[in-house]
């Protein structure tokens, strides 16, 4: 019992070192690999030639997590084109999702946006002409204080990239308060989410995953089901969906993406008991699935980031990697 009361930082310091130790071994085999091929790859069998005679594999189909009768709830936009993708060429299983279904927030203030993203001004005059509900100063770890919200549910509720954006240097920092910002957001939606029961989104796979630590971080591939339909004959509990980019880090920023695009599906499950008094505890989730975020399937979708070179949205997310999206319900 006394575990489970021990303060955020300390609660998540073990989680810190075991990805320290993986970043680094994941740093000297890409070290590795860049040596074989300065000397010719000599004594190594290429991927190339593995893969000779053998067909290319085809494209993966994109997972479109969404249904045409959605109600959606998308924060942390940033210049809103993601709004704009699921009305403006959305793919054919959204064809028919109404524009008034989707309410699309930021945390910056309206003047703030448009000064930031010069070009959300055209894309948020657009959504709302279409109908869909644009907010902005909105936080995505205090939604209970939007008056606009109450009394509202979503099926859907999205976060595509957060990161606290605060600058901070230091990496252990940086990591913690991107975690504190996670888990404000899955205490915060909670009370948001559509009842219902748990969604049938995925089949269960025959191996039985041993409820521990190290078995938890090899769930990713057991749930990488992108090639299931979401069948959905009635109405189902609702969901959350958090999107980061899965990347090497070579900067202190990234390091925190990377430390948490692994340690979100912990995070939800397992939430450490907050730090403030008032604080209430953040409602324990079920990871339903990860799959592979292809941005190419939301036309004229752009992620926007704000720190340093990133300044006024012009910046780009790190080469290498890829993006992907977590979806969790809460748990029973």
């Amino acid at each position: 019992m006394a575990k489970s009361k021990k303060p955020l930082k300390a609660a998540l310091q073990s989680q810190q070192s075991r990805m320290k130790l993986k970043q680094k071994a994941s740093q000297a085999a890409q070290t590795a690999e860049l040596m074989s091929k300065k000397h010719g790859g000599k004594g190594k069998i290429t991927a190339a030639a593995k893969g000779k005679g053998k067909e290319a594999a085809p494209p993966r189909r994109p997972t479109i997590p969404f249904r045409a009768t959605d109600k959606i709830l998308l924060v942390g936009e940033g210049n809103f084109s993601f709004a704009r993708a699921l009305i403006r060429d959305a793919p054919a299983e959204l064809e028919h999702l109404p524009p008034k279904n989707i309410t699309a927030t930021a945390y910056d203030t309206e003047k703030e946006c448009f000064e930031k993203y010069p070009e959300a001004e055209d894309i948020v005059l657009e959504l709302r002409t279409a109908g869909v509900d644009v907010l902005f100063g909105v936080d995505a770890t205090q939604l209970g204080k939007v008056a606009a919200f109450k009394g509202k549910k979503w099926d859907r509720i999205v976060w595509n990239f957060p990161h606290a954006g605060k600058g901070i240097t230091d990496q252990d920092r940086n990591i913690l308060s991107n975690q504190v910002l996670i888990l404000g957001f899955l205490r915060s939606a909670a009370g948001f989410l559509v009842h219902g029961p748990v969604p049938e989104i995925f089949r269960p796979k025959k191996r039985k995953v041993p409820d521990d630590d190290d078995a938890e971080e090899d769930m990713d591939d057991d749930l990488d089901l992108e090639d299931d339909n979401i069948i959905q004959p009635v109405t189902c509990r609702g969901t959350v969906l958090i999107t980061l980019r899965n990347v090497v880090p070579y900067t202190h920023i990234q390091l925190s993406i990377s430390f948490l695009s692994r340690d979100v599906p912990r995070l939800a499950k397992s939430p450490p008991p907050p730090t403030g008094g008032s604080t209430p505890q953040s409602p324990p989730y079920s990871l339903l699935r990860s799959f592979f975020f292809d941005r190419n399937t939301w036309k004229g979708y752009e992620h926007r980031m704000t720190k340093g070179e990133r300044a006024h949205g012009t910046g780009r997310t790190g080469e290498g990697g890829e993006d992907r999206t977590w979806e969790f319900c809460v748990k029973n």
